[in-house]
């Protein structure tokens, strides 16, 4: 299959997950605080072993600028940092209750199209670099939006939409993602260096979140059993990209 195809796929495998939303109905608020916990200590291993395992060695194996890729990392870093700062891009895992307050529902659209469309253009350079690291980026990827778009879902429910149209807004923020990916497949083409620079900036967003944005909500909880699951979780995470690795 070409590279469009392989994006195209992976991308709409990743949208799908916006309607995960709707199997959490029957859930109670505890049980899928449970879930969503170790979800994302999942989610936190596959983007750490993503970075580290897949982004950077690739980067680092095809440049005799070692110390472009570096900038190009910390400029990932500072990308998603500033996004998140000053565009309220926010990457919170837990649906909102009176004691967990989110942004207004305009915001998290806003935030989570943005998101999306990030996302898509990741994908889309990852396989332009080759279809090992493409898959290694979509399941790095997949298993972050799981707990992330049925935070969202819960926070365009709460807000005052109904099932319906709240699946229908999170489907459609999610679509964006391929606008992202076509977007940056002719960009790869066109640009010269355009995939060589955005595959350690890719790794670059991924500890990003992982450290910022996961690894934080992870503490909120200090039970030694759960800390402990979490950590497995964590290390599953790790193993999973780290099998990738080894079969690809």
């Amino acid at each position: 299959m070409s590279i469009y195809t392989y994006t195209i796929l992976a991308v709409l495998l990743v949208s799908a997950v916006s309607l995960t939303g709707i199997l959490t109905l029957s859930m109670s608020q505890k049980k899928l605080d449970e879930i969503m916990t170790y979800m994302v200590s999942f989610a936190t291993g596959t983007l750490f072993g993503g970075a580290l395992i897949h982004l950077l060695p690739e980067a680092y194996e095809n440049t005799s600028n070692t110390m472009a890729v570096s900038l190009w990392t910390i400029g990932g870093l500072a990308t998603f940092f500033v996004m998140e700062k000053f565009f309220r891009w926010r990457h919170c895992h837990h649906p909102t209750t009176q004691d967990h307050v989110h942004p207004v529902v305009p915001m998290n659209i806003f935030g989570d199209a943005m998101h999306n469309f990030i996302d898509g253009v990741l994908i889309a350079i990852s396989f332009s670099a080759g279809i090992p690291l493409g898959i290694a980026t979509t399941v790095a990827i997949l298993f972050h939006e799981i707990p992330q778009e049925i935070s969202d879902y819960f926070i365009l429910v709460n807000g005052g939409l109904s099932v319906k149209k709240a699946l229908m807004v999170n489907f459609m923020t999610a679509s964006l993602a391929m606008v992202g990916a076509m977007l940056a497949l002719q960009m790869s083409k066109s640009i010269t260096g355009f995939t060589e620079a955005l595959i350690p900036f890719t790794a670059g967003g991924f500890l990003y979140i992982a450290g910022s944005d996961l690894i934080p909500e992870l503490h909120h909880n200090t039970e030694v059993k759960k800390s402990l699951l979490q950590l497995t979780m964590l290390i599953a995470g790790v193993a999973v990209m780290t099998i990738l690795a080894l079969k690809f």
